[in-house]
């Protein structure tokens, strides 16, 4: 790297030690090194729910080798994993524990929604028990299109996901702030339907509204 890509605009360095000292900042030279770590040992929380989990076990054997990528340690808990990699149909019964997994996950943390279900609800997207996209409630940061995708595809969303965390700046990212708090979102209630605590209060205000009946209307 030139001497002219580290300095920092603003401080002049004299002639005599120009290229023997380089002036320029804990970002921009601890981001390249804490990122690379970051982006090479990234640890898949191990659970699957369909058919786009026989093709995220198959990417773990041998023929497909995530080792490349640092992403073959898959951890059986929440705790000692940073990335959740939704394979298959989310089921309403099934919203309630998958946020509750996300909030045991340690800052950093990512959400992969790894095929057509998990995206949008793929061709169960119209039935009675399945949410039309885990971004309904988690934060999702890559797509992995397909029904199923194979295990290429998802090796793409992983190389997708390192590129994504080669360009946070530790003095931007919410979770590196200073008395930042993890942000945990409300875990769905399943009842009758699911129902999302944070839309409580619309539910109550669109309740208390006066019931119009046709012939009120009409009159």
């Amino acid at each position: 790297m030139e001497n002219n890509e580290l300095n920092l605009p603003g401080y002049e360095i004299p002639e005599d030690v120009k290229n023997v000292v380089a002036v320029t900042t804990l970002d921009r030279l601890l981001n390249p090194v804490y990122n690379w770590g970051r982006r090479s040992s990234v640890w898949p929380l191990m659970f699957g729910l369909a058919c786009c989990a026989i093709e995220m076990i198959a990417a773990q054997a041998s023929r497909y080798d995530l080792a490349r990528f640092g992403m073959e340690v898959m951890r059986p808990t929440p705790r000692q994993a940073d990335l959740m990699i939704v394979s298959g149909t989310v089921t309403k019964k099934m919203v309630p524990a998958i946020v509750r997994l996300y909030n045991q996950m340690p800052e950093p943390k990512y959400v992969m929604a790894m095929g057509a279900c998990a995206s949008s609800g793929g061709p169960f997207k119209e039935g009675y028990n399945v949410v039309a996209g885990i971004d309904k409630f988690l934060p999702v940061d890559v797509y992995v299109p397909g029904c199923p995708p194979t295990p290429q595809a998802l090796m793409n969303g992983l190389i997708m996901l390192q590129k994504k965390i080669d360009k946070e700046k530790i003095s931007q990212v919410r979770w590196y702030r200073k008395g930042h708090d993890s942000v945990e979102i409300p875990v769905p209630i399943l009842g009758p339907d699911l129902i999302d605590p944070r839309r409580i209060p619309d539910i109550k205000a669109a309740a208390a509204q006066p019931v119009t009946t046709p012939a009120q209307a009409g009159g």
